[in-house]
């Protein structure tokens, strides 16, 4: 959250100049949240290859069997997606709230 908070807050010039160019507050809101979401899958995805580097190595260099569930896979980059579209939609509200005028004033 407090990612996109910043990434928002350094963008309040291109989001006056998209809004002034007729888009709709959905359309922002879509924007960052899409963006919120791919930043949270991608920790998402770097934590999976992460966890799943353990088990792997162990049953290379053991004789251990560690086993792997497919579905905490599948939880793990469901749960970090969720995460990303809870705490995107705060600061993608408050882009879409912006007004354009005030938008580009700001320096």
């Amino acid at each position: 959250m407090n990612i996109m908070l910043a990434t928002v807050r350094s963008r309040i010039r291109e989001i006056g100049v998209r809004k002034s160019l007729g888009a709709t507050a959905r359309e922002i809101k879509l924007q960052f949240l899409t963006e919120a979401v791919f930043i949270s899958l991608s920790g998402g995805i770097v934590g999976v290859i992460l966890g799943l580097a353990v088990p792997l190595s162990v049953r290379f260099f053991t004789s251990y069997n560690l086993p792997i569930s497919p579905w905490s896979v599948v939880t793990a980059l469901l749960t970090s997606s969720v995460v990303g579209i809870v705490f995107g939609t705060l600061p993608a509200n408050r882009a879409a709230r912006m007004d354009p005028v005030e938008s580009l004033k700001y320096e």
